[in-house]
């Protein structure tokens, strides 16, 4: 491979090898001073100005930007933006209370109290807090299950029939929203007091775009009742969208034809409409407010043709004037609504700080994780007490007021003050709107949710995973119902994660001549295996699940068998020693055949009794054949076999034992291409668990038994002193095997064993990258 000449600007490293113990020299480590943890819960509640200052803004955030509002800058675009955003809140107010199965003006209320809570406590500028379709339909399976219109059915004193006490419905209705909604506030409020926003994290993007598409879809049945004006079951649990689209199906003969020409003209109105804001969008100062426009028309055609009367098309009914006084929640509620509590509150959330991330990453500015917790459970909790139910930004609303104008929380202000002049003064205009126009609304709402089913296409060509994630996910929200939805799709996201770090990819590192990089060698062609050693490396982090797999993935790519090698060895020093014993037994047979004949020499023998007499033997006898015998006893008292080896049995042990002592040290390499060192590379190592250190301990025991050495490379700092404390470095273990880098311990293989005549790589230290040793 060829590279291009430098220059001035050829890079030359020339420093010596740097393992552990030589890096914390030179780079100076520092000590791990900790302070007890006395001292440290002293100091967190340890009050001073600064700290009560910084206290009091970031739990009041209002406190910090309000006083630097320029009226100049911002307030035509607030107010703009607050007058659009508070017509926008009237009809989807009116439509969402439907899906949360509490009356119309409740759905102003929930509109009203929690923008005025967000002003004070939100920390996102363009974000517009109030009912919202997935949440609210979360809300309504919850007031529909504990409250179905069957146990509201009395019987008529004129005809006999059977009708719905429908005051004390809506009573109920509203009072297990509220207390549902206290409930997610509660929730909310004590995640982010305990600093836990990290937990929207685990619902990752795929998952909550899967969610929400999924909920999406039982919006629409719940309101195709309305659409055909019919009456439906109340279903719920899992299956309960396939028998509410199975009934649904049951009862078309009985479609309300007034209420399906209403729906059909009123999507063709809005879509129209919708279509023209957007391709004009540059050219328009305001997007136009065709869902008011709708719902004045509407009303004014139904209160003059009584649609009700004549055609029996539903209505929204009675809208009282005023507000309402706050209501205790009903405690006794929230053990049976506590599940479905919960996983609102982390919907609602993730909905939330996705959008205000969004906007704040757009303009500028910072959205903190966990105030917005408190701010959203706040909102929850104070809406809960004026009957409202639960709240969390929408998309639609939020778009709106960011392309209006509105610049800060003054916009939710504004659109409140409209809100509140519609609730005391306007609301009762709207008693005639047919359903069906509520039902139109939505759906066409609905669009930026089901425009998410091209995350399917994307997700393909992209990341199959998280494709997997978001069609399990829809599915699991459409046949189990939101709250068990929610809770299969976190599993399973949760078990891809599993999934992905126990099947990582597993490689052979090889060097780029010229260079101190080391790249996979089946990647790149020019990724060169250096003669004699092997650099493994796992793209992800070892622990636990995956020790096994690592290493057998080890042996697998090194094509060392470590079992079979000490296996191996084990025979031969097995043999070894039989042989020794046998050449022992041997020998003291000889010796006592020699003692029994000591007393009856022949001629020509000479009795030795010690090493001098046998030099002085040898010396008078010269060159005569002479049968040397040992004495019984020695100088010690003590049989004397310093000669046996000179016998033609014991120099073939020698002989033995030196070959077997040398295939020990050649085992390793004898097998494997002559590789004589392992390195790990646990660069992609992030935390290191007992069961990682007993598998490395393992590692570096089993290749030094077969004569191979084992070098570590790569190690953070975390992993260093989590490796210490677990007592991995010892005598056998050294912190010398602990390298700064893949080169560090490719140089210092190379050096050491250059020497023992092993195979080296010549090109290690190339002209333009050298290393003094």
């Amino acid at each position: 491979m060829a590279f291009p000449e430098q220059g001035a600007e050829r890079f030359y490293v020339d420093r010596a090898v740097m393992n552990e113990i030589s890096l914390n020299d030179v780079a100076r480590k520092r000590t791990n001073s900790t302070k007890p943890l006395k001292e440290r819960l002293k100091e967190s509640l340890r009050c001073s100005v600064p700290k009560l200052k910084r206290s009091v803004l970031g739990f009041l955030p209002v406190l910090s930007w309000l006083p630097k509002y320029s009226v100049r800058d911002n307030a035509l675009g607030d107010l703009t933006s607050g007058i659009s955003v508070g017509i926008m809140h009237l009809p989807l107010g009116l439509a969402y209370a439907l899906l949360a199965g509490t009356p119309p003006v409740y759905g102003l209320y929930t509109s009203f109290y929690p923008t005025l809570v967000y002003f004070f406590f939100g920390t996102s500028k363009h974000i517009s807090i109030g009912p919202f379709a997935v949440t609210s339909l979360m809300v309504g399976t919850v007031t529909q299950t504990l409250a179905p219109n069957s146990n509201y059915m009395t019987l008529n004193g004129t005809n006999g029939s059977a009708v719905i006490d429908t005051a004390a419905l809506n009573y109920d209705r509203v009072r297990i929203a509220s207390s549902l909604t206290v409930l997610c506030g509660i929730f909310q409020i004590a995640m982010g007091l305990l600093q836990v926003g990290f937990i929207a994290t685990y619902l990752s993007d795929p998952l909550v775009r899967g969610y929400t598409t999924g909920a999406s879809i039982q919006v629409v049945l719940s309101q195709l009742s309305n659409t055909f004006g019919i009456s439906t079951s109340l279903y719920s649990g899992p299956l309960s969208q396939v028998y509410l689209l199975i009934d649904i199906c049951r009862h078309l003969p009985t479609t309300n034809i007034g209420a399906l020409v209403i729906t059909l003209v009123a999507l063709a109105v809005l879509i129209t409409v919708k279509e023209l804001n957007t391709c004009f969008a540059k050219k328009l100062p305001a997007p136009i407010p065709i869902e008011l426009i709708v719902i004045v028309v509407g009303t004014i055609i139904s209160s003059y043709t009584n649609l009700s009367g004549l055609y029996k098309v539903a209505v929204v009914g009675q809208i009282p004037k005023g507000l309402l006084p706050p209501r205790n929640p009903d405690i006794s509620l929230w053990g049976s609504v506590a599940g479905s509590a919960f996983a609102l509150a982390i919907v609602g959330y993730a909905i939330s700080i996705s959008l205000g991330k969004t906007f704040g990453l757009k303009y500028g500015y910072k959205v903190d994780s966990n105030q917005e917790l408190i701010a959203l459970g706040l909102c929850n909790t104070a809406g809960g007490f004026f009957q409202c139910h639960f709240i969390t930004p929408s998309l639609a609303r939020s778009l709106l007021q960011e392309t209006t104008g509105g610049k800060t929380q003054v916009t939710g202000v504004v659109s409140a003050v409209v809100l509140l002049i519609i609730i005391l003064e306007i609301g009762p205009l709207f008693q005639q709107l047919p359903k069906a126009v509520l039902a139109c609304i939505i759906y066409v709402n609905m669009k930026g949710m089901f425009m998410q089913f091209w995350d399917i296409p994307a997700l393909w060509k992209s990341n199959k995973v998280d494709l997997m994630v978001w069609l399990v996910t829809l599915v699991s929200v459409v046949l189990l119902n939101l709250d068990i939805g929610l809770a299969v799709s976190v599993g399973f996201s949760i078990l891809t994660v599993i999934f992905r770090s126990q099947l990582p990819r597993y490689s052979i590192l090889g060097r780029v001549p010229g260079t101190e990089i080391y790249l996979d060698t089946d990647s790149y062609d020019e990724a060169k295996q250096i003669p004699g050693i092997i650099i493994f490396r796992s793209s992800t982090t070892v622990y636990y699940t995956n020790a096994e797999l690592y290493l057998d993935a080890l042996q697998e790519k090194t094509g060392i068998d470590v079992g079979t090698l000490l296996t191996q060895k084990k025979e031969r020093e097995d043999k070894q020693k039989r042989q020794a014993k046998q050449e022992e037994n041997k020998a003291k047979k000889e010796a006592k055949k020699l003692k029994r004949l000591n007393g009856q020499l022949p001629n020509g023998t000479l009795h030795a009794e010690n090493q001098r007499d046998i030099e002085m033997a040898s010396s008078d006898l010269n060159g005569n054949q002479l049968a040397v015998v040992f004495s019984d006893k020695d100088n010690n008292g003590q049989i004397n076999r310093a000669f046996e080896v000179g016998s033609e049995t014991g120099i073939q042990g020698n002989e033995n034992r030196k070959s077997i002592t040398k295939g020990d040290e050649e085992m390793g390499r004898s097998f494997n291409h002559n590789t004589h060192t392992i390195i790990l590379d646990l660069s992609t190592a992030s935390f290191i668990d007992t069961v990682t250190v007993k598998t490395l301990r393992n590692i570096f025991k089993d290749f030094k038994g077969i004569g191979i050495d084992t070098y570590l490379t790569g190690c953070q700092f975390c992993v260093v002193e989590q490796l210490s404390k677990a007592g991995f470095f010892c005598e056998s273990i050294p912190k010398r095997c602990l390298f700064a880098t893949v080169h560090d311990a490719v140089l210092h293989s190379i050096q050491i064993h250059e020497d023992k005549g092993l195979p080296s790589y010549d090109s290690a230290l190339d002209t333009d990258f050298s290393t003094k040793m």
